[in-house]
């Protein structure tokens, strides 16, 4: 068995006793490249020093929260030491009970008699003695397992009753399956966390200097204007702030509950039914299969070779063996191997998983990589925005003392020795909100936190797409997959199996469920080996009605088959006794069970891929019954049906059988749970073909894949041929000529390849057949290796540490066990190939959103640091007032990321290829179009603010009215301005700028709302925004400086642009430069 953990695949990914995998691996070797600390490829398996060091990097004015959606480091090492805290509290209780327990034994003490709980005659105090405790002494006491089961009402074989009247009085006696949860932040945490930004907090101190100011000069009435306008601006930008945090919040927390519901099989009143892990109760009968997780604690009923996964719990990795004498079963613990059925005695708080979730509160904080290169991107145009800001306090403040700057009237507004030193204090305040202003609009806070709102708006859309996202990251990190690496059966096909052709007793049955023409032996045997061999189950309700069967589609399949030959599930089973169970495995794809029969004979029957079964059978019965040596004629006549019946894209399955001498099973309970069973010497009894069909979409989807660049590759357990057949009608091959090798191959034959072979033959392959999990993981590394972004699909728990060292690992939400699940980053909700290829769609999307919100952005950003300082610079007054210019960065911040930041993806996303990892995230396109857009704003802007009072005939006007109205043009019209540009910044690089604007409502209700709040600012608050009303002339003009951005976009979309990325032109142009002066210097200290 201990192949089958090599590697680990069940501990979970963060578990530091695991080791680093490759991924960390070539994370560090990009670190090595790229000494950039805010370029990290995957933040998957980044390093804690990596993450921490971009933070310390980033030019941060309000760190609460820049960093709320980032893994918080602290909290990070605090979980680690509560975590450690509950383990060794809970191995300290048992190790008092082992304690106390030896005393009692000593001192012949016996355990005190149950206390009745209510309806039942045993408490929850009880049970926790018995299960968290892992008290053997006190199971025994109580009647082990069976005597539990009685007190809590419970039949072993058929559950518990399960209505409603009984689940309640379960949950009022022993709880639910519930933990108390930490609240999440409420609105006014989001408001205070709003109020921290360094930059706002000094406004808000000018703002109270300048009411008070102005309230002691002009009094009361006039005076609290200037102040008060300021400080309601800043208000209004916390407030919507704030909405807009807490809403992603609740969208968070909504996803979070979606991941923590699995939903699982127990057995009530006989049936297999499924339910929410919350609706567990004490008394379920719960079975367990490879990849579960452990919903609850309990005690074991039987298993065949289970093995429990407990690092989860005890920080151990080993994995433990559970049978008759270690029966105890922790919560929260995954299957490792085997099968089982368990007796739920704990739930919720009572259990220690139960503690240790409400100990620990959910942090959904991990940094994505387009998050980190934002917060980059955000720190360069900090200090861009911060030196000009400082500059132009400088230049105003020099200007205002030295007597060069006059008021409206043309007056010096500061007199040496003249001017109030209130007056001066006012004027210097007023100079000081301009540059602190320009900070707020310079620094783009919002920008990182675009992201965490368009993949807040993307998660949750892709929800309705089937797709539940774990880890942010992965959203992103799809739009630049370049492969996907994806199981066929459920994921390409529909998995609804049906056995369509079956060759019995040496030849082809037609129809496949003709029992009549077999002999009852034969029938017989073929019946029990399907009854016994099986992990499914078969239900007859006793007032008749349809039977039901459960298990995995292949089971199903051969069940039903079974049925349709009159096997009587329940009589079957129940005329012999299971020995020995070898469980399914992916490995060796087959799985076989040791059954006495009333008479003590032993038989041992098989199941599996049908070439591997074949390969063991030396005898098979023939058409009378009778067994036949397997001559080369009969092996060469099944070889052909198989591969008649996988060519024809059939999933084919052998059955086989053989008797084994009941003295040679081990007697001894730990030898029989070690002991090989006999698959050698096999008599052949059936070989059926079970037909999937391919999902109607998938070749559509596999096409729009290919289209968009993305490789899909096909690995599958399954017969190669079988494999071909499916992927020549899927489209993943195209024709026959492609349906070979180098295309093509074997698992076997892939993993003895040589680490470079298997780089060579990974770029080329499309189909794996006959693949292991290891062989799955292997081809991920190899394209890995060659630079591929890799998608993986995966089901199975040995499919973990392929879907945890892949980029992005896609777990599927029916098939997929919880292992598989937990190291997933994207849950595929309905297994369909479809869904995954909306992912791709969604993961492109939110990478183009965030190009769309950085080019408005950067636009507005350009124009307003540029028209204030060239106007600081000139004439020491800026246009554009502090409280106009919180209200331009309101536009730009949170309502223009919430118009940009969740536009639906469009067709347009899949012709494109897929996003390279180092690709600069400003586009030549993108600067393109911000540079001629602010370039026009600029040049317009300055033109009215040097000569407007002429172009605008205001000279007749007293001054101080021409200056006001013509700043409030200037205003009004740059508002305008970033609105149609707004709509220019849809699509960067599409002529048609209104296609699909009519689906986006959220998009043309904040275009809507802006200009209603910014036409009321112009025409009703003028005494806040030092507005004046303007005449419809000039509202006309504005509108038509604005709408001219249109006409400019349009035509700008045909000015071509190089190749070549402009910061790729700059490093190669410092770079030569560099070298240059390395080359100078190494030849004058030749010379010397």
């Amino acid at each position: 068995m201990s192949n089958i953990f090599k590697g680990s695949p069940y501990r979970r990914p963060n578990d530091v006793e695991a080791g680093s995998s490759r991924s960390a691996h070539s994370d560090d070797e990009d670190h090595e490249l790229c000494p950039d600390p805010f370029y990290i490829p995957s933040t998957k398996n980044a390093p804690i020093d990596r993450l921490r060091r971009w933070r310390q990097a980033a030019l941060v004015l309000n760190a609460s929260r820049r960093f709320r959606y980032t893994l918080d480091l602290k909290k990070e090492e605090e979980k680690k030491q509560i975590l450690r805290k509950i383990r060794a509290h809970a191995q300290a209780i048992r190790a008092a009970y082992l304690f106390k327990q030896a005393g009692e034994q000593v001192n012949g003490t016996k355990i005190p008699p149950p206390i009745p709980g209510g309806d039942f005659s045993i408490g929850p105090e009880q049970l926790a003695s018995v299960s968290r405790d892992h008290n053997f002494n006190a199971l025994q006491e109580y009647g082990g397992v069976r005597g539990l089961s009685e007190s809590l009402k419970t039949n072993l074989e058929k559950g518990i009753p399960g209505d409603d009247s009984d689940l309640l009085k379960r949950r009022n006696a022993f709880g639910s399956n519930t933990y108390p949860r930490k609240k999440g932040r409420s609105f006014w945490r989001f408001v205070w966390e709003a109020c921290q930004d360094l930059t706002l907090m000094i406004l808000v101190v000018a703002a109270v200097a300048s009411l008070a100011l102005g309230i002691k000069t002009e009094g009361i009435k006039e005076g609290w204007y200037d102040g008060g306008s300021i400080a309601f601006a800043v208000l209004l930008v916390i407030v919507v702030t704030a909405i807009s945090d807490y809403k992603q919040s609740l969208q968070f927390q909504k996803l979070d509950e979606e991941k923590r519901n699995i939903r699982l099989e127990v057995v009530r009143g006989g049936r297999r039914i499924e339910i929410s892990i919350y609706d567990i109760v004490v008394g379920d009968v719960v079975p367990l299969n490879i990849g579960d997780q452990v919903p609850a604690d309990g005690i074991l009923i039987s298993g065949h070779s289970l093995a429990i996964d407990e690092s989860s719990m005890t920080g151990e990795s080993d994995i433990v063996n559970k049978d008759a004498k270690q029966p105890f079963l922790m919560s929260g613990c995954k299957v490792a191997d085997g099968s089982g059925t368990m007796l739920v005695t704990g739930v919720g708080i009572n259990t220690e998983w139960g503690l240790l979730m409400a100990n620990l509160s959910e942090d959904n904080g991990e940094e994505t990589p387009l998050q980190v290169r934002l917060n980059g991107v955000a720190t360069f145009i900090g200090f861009v925005g911060l030196s000009v800001a400082f500059a132009v306090l400088v230049v105003l403040l020099v200007r205002y003392f030295t007597g060069h700057t006059e008021d409206p009237q043309g007056r010096k507004e500061f007199v040496a020795g003249k001017t109030s030193v209130g007056n001066a204090v006012d004027g210097a305040i007023k100079i000081v909100t301009v540059a602190v202003t320009i900070v707020v609009v310079a620094v783009p806070e919002g920008l990182p936190l675009a992201v965490t709102l368009t993949l807040a708006y993307s998660m949750k859309k892709m929800m309705a797409d089937k797709a539940l996202v774990r880890r942010l990251s992965a959203c992103e990190t799809m739009g630049s997959a370049t492969t996907i690496c994806s199981d066929k059966t459920g994921t390409l096909t529909l998995n609804q199996m049906t056995v369509v052709e079956a060759y019995v007793g040496g030849r082809k049955i037609d129809p496949p469920d003709s029992s009549s023409e077999l002999p009852d032996t034969l029938t017989s045997l073929l019946i029990e080996s399907i009854a016994v061999n099986a992990n499914g189950s078969v239900f007859t309700p006793e007032g008749g009605g349809d039977v039901e069967v459960s298990g995995s589609p292949t089971e199903k399949a051969i069940l039903y088959w079974g049925m349709k030959l009159g096997m009587d599930f329940d009589a079957v089973r129940s005329s012999s006794s299971i020995l020995h169970v070898f469980p399914f495995n992916s490995e060796k794809k087959r799985g076989g069970v040791a059954i006495r029969l009333p008479d003590s004979k032993v038989r041992i029957h098989w199941k599996g891929a049908a070439e591997i079964v074949l390969a063991a059978c030396t005898w098979y019965l023939d058409i009378n019954g009778e067994t036949v040596a397997m001559d080369k004629e009969k092996v060469a006549f099944f070889e052909n049906a198989i591969e008649t019946m996988a060519a024809g894209s059939l999933r084919c399955v052998a059955i086989a059988y053989r008797s084994y001498e009941s003295e040679k099973v081990p007697t001894n309970e730990e030898e029989l749970a070690r002991w090989a069973l006999p698959e050698d010497d096999l008599v052949f009894l059936a070989v059926v073909g079970i037909k999937d069909p391919c999902r109607p979409s998938v070749k559509e989807s596999v096409k729009l894949c290919q289209r968009a660049g993305v490789k899909v590759r096909m690995v599958t357990g399954d017969n190669l041929k079988t494999a071909r057949a499916i992927a020549l009608e899927c489209g993943i091959l195209s024709s026959d000529a492609d349906a070979s090798e180098p295309n093509l191959i074997e698992g076997k034959d892939f993993r003895s390849l040589t680490d470079s072979q298997r780089e060579e033959v990974a770029e080329k392959l499309s189909v794996m057949g006959r693949s292991s999990p290891n062989d799955k993981l292997l081809l991920v590394q190899a394209l890995r290796r060659r630079g591929h972004v890799v998608a993986v699909t995966g089901d199975g728990t040995n499919d973990a540490p392929a879907l945890h060292e892949a980029d992005i690992g896609l777990a599927m939400g029916i098939q997929g066990t919880e292992v598989a699940k937990e190291s997933s980053d994207i849950i595929i909700l309905d297994d369909n190939f479809a869904s995954v290829v909306k992912v791709v769609r969604w993961g492109r999307s939110v990478y183009a959103n965030i190009q769309k919100f950085i080019q408005f952005q950067l636009t507005v950003n350009v124009a307003a640091l540029v028209i204030n300082v060239v106007a600081a610079v000139s004439s020491g007054d800026v246009p554009l007032n502090a409280v106009q210019l919180l209200w331009v960065n309101l536009i730009m911040d949170t309502l223009g990321a919430l118009a940009l930041a969740t536009e639906p993806p469009t067709d347009h996303l899949m012709h494109r290829p897929p996003v390279g990892r180092r690709e600069p995230l400003i586009t030549n396109i993108m600067w393109r179009n911000l540079l001629l857009q602010a370039v026009y704003q600029v040049t317009v802007l300055l033109v009215l603010n040097f000569d407007g009072k002429r172009i605008l005939r205001l000279e007749h006007e007293s001054s101080e009215h021409a200056t006001r109205v013509k700043n409030t043009l200037i205003f009004n019209a740059f508002v305008l301005c970033q609105i149609f540009n707004e709509f220019n910044a849809r699509k960067p690089d599409e002529v048609n700028i209104f296609r699909g604007l009519s689906k986006n409502y959220l998009f043309i209700g904040i275009v809507a709302i802006t200009i209603i709040l910014q036409a009321v600012i112009v025409e009703f608050l003028g005494k806040f925004a030092k507005t004046v009303q303007l005449s419809w002339q000039l509202w006309l003009v504005s509108i038509a400086i604005g709408f001219i951005s249109w006409p400019l976009a349009f035509i700008g979309k045909f000015i071509p642009v190089p190749e070549t990325p402009v910061s790729k032109f700059f490093s190669r142009m410092f770079k030569r430069r560099r070298n240059e002066s390395s080359q100078k210097h190494d030849e004058s200290n030749g010379a010397s």
